[in-house]
């Protein structure tokens, strides 16, 4: 077994392709239109473009529940996932230039360091740089 797909809830998948693509530097793997403006799209780094992929799943517009879920873990300020980076600091300051937001800075924490940025598309997702 392994992890080929995971999901990141998006109210907007257009303006969600816009942000992890542009922002993140993720790259469009996969773009099957599924009914109505719904779409099978995701995502993978740019450097591992056979690994796992990032689905920008609409459900949070067509699942009340997903859509409670979506917004308990923002306002909590739990991320939905994370992501790894081999410098968090370059990663931080080249995303700070780019605009995006973050909720909690560059921080160690022991074995690893993270930070926490908001993705503009209801979620929180947590950067992590492993020791």
């Amino acid at each position: 077994m392994r992890v080929r797909v995971v999901s990141v809830m998006v109210r907007e998948q257009e303006k969600a392709l816009q942000f992890y693509t542009k922002k993140l530097g993720f790259i469009k793997k996969q773009d099957i239109p599924v009914g109505g403006e719904n779409r099978w799209l995701t995502l993978v780094a740019p450097d591992d473009q056979d690994g796992p992929e990032v689905l920008l799943e609409p459900a949070p517009n067509n699942f009340e529940p997903a859509k409670t879920y979506q917004e308990a873990l923002y306002n909590a300020g739990i991320p939905c996932t994370q992501f790894n980076v081999d410098s968090l600091d370059e990663e931080y300051d080249r995303l700070v230039k780019l605009g995006v937001e973050f909720t909690t800075k560059p921080t160690d924490v022991g074995s690893a360091k993270i930070a926490v940025l908001d993705d503009n598309c209801g979620n929180l997702i947590q950067l992590i740089e492993m020791k």
